[in-house]
């Protein structure tokens, strides 16, 4: 894989941390969206943010591969540093770095009209890295990593949209594993899906996360007790707690975090 040019910057880092946020502030327009949020992501592990609708959840993992920069009027300011390196410095192709950071959106999102091989190759043809005599083996590969190989093999050249709702989900996290990224984000990957499909991707999470660090939106709190080792909790733009997850949902620090797992707002 192409190498991104990114600038050292080995302050923010420890050996144990994948994604370093630090002071990290986000807008649209004149709305500030997240305020000040700091946090360290580990490495091959799963690290779940929930919060109440609007708390900014969704724009801070936006912010993680720089998704944030393509809304209109958005600003981000504080530091982002992947592997302890800036990703946004001004030399940094957005596009090689959502290579490394791959999204996995909330819906199903196929390209209907393309093939399932297609969709898989969608990424690498789409940044120039595909080698013909490769495709083959990273649609095996990838497929096979979303475990879905064994279900689709005999329909390579049907149209990803005739998939089912959670064959389509498992789709597109081949489709963003196929360019081998070091890092998977994931906004409510479940929510549309019925409870047996989401079962299965929960069960891909954590086989993958040996491989991929992974950040998961959900609005599912027990979701999130399930597959994280992580939590982070969000509040009206603000980081209010960040820990293990059993000790978050156990234990809180923050009586506001207690408040919201125990249903009094939300």
């Amino acid at each position: 894989m192409e190498a991104l040019a990114l600038k050292n910057q080995p302050q923010h880092e420890t050996s144990s941390v994948k994604i370093a946020v630090e002071n990290l502030h986000a807008s649209f327009g004149s709305h500030e969206v997240l305020r000040g949020v700091s946090l360290g992501l580990p490495k091959n592990q799963i690290s779940a943010i929930i919060g109440p609708s609007g708390c900014g959840k969704s724009t801070f993992i936006r912010c993680l591969n720089r998704m944030h920069d393509l809304a209109d009027g958005a600003r981000v300011k504080g530091s982002v540093t992947l592997d302890g390196r800036s990703i946004y410095d001004a030399d940094v192709d957005p596009v090689l770095l959502r290579r490394r950071v791959g999204m996995v959106f909330q819906k199903p999102n196929p390209f209907p009209a393309m093939s399932v091989r297609g969709n898989v190759l969608a990424g690498l043809r789409l940044t120039g890295a595909l080698k013909r005599n490769d495709a083959d083996d990273i649609v095996e590969r990838a497929l096979s990593q979303a475990a879905l190989w064994d279900e689709v093999k005999d329909r390579l050249e049907q149209p990803g949209g005739a998939l089912s709702g959670g064959q389509q989900q498992r789709l597109c996290i081949a489709r963003s594993l196929a360019v081998e990224p070091d890092v998977l984000l994931m906004d409510e990957p479940c929510s549309a899906l019925d409870p047996i499909a989401t079962a299965r991707i929960e069960d891909l999470l954590h086989v993958l996360k040996d491989d991929y660090t992974i950040v998961i939106v959900t609005h599912n709190m027990q979701q999130a007790a399930r597959v994280s080792q992580k939590t982070a909790f969000f509040l009206s733009g603000e980081l209010v707690e960040f820990g293990d997850t059993d000790a978050l949902f156990t234990s809180p620090a923050d009586s506001r975090t207690e408040d919201y797992i125990t249903g009094k707002f939300g």
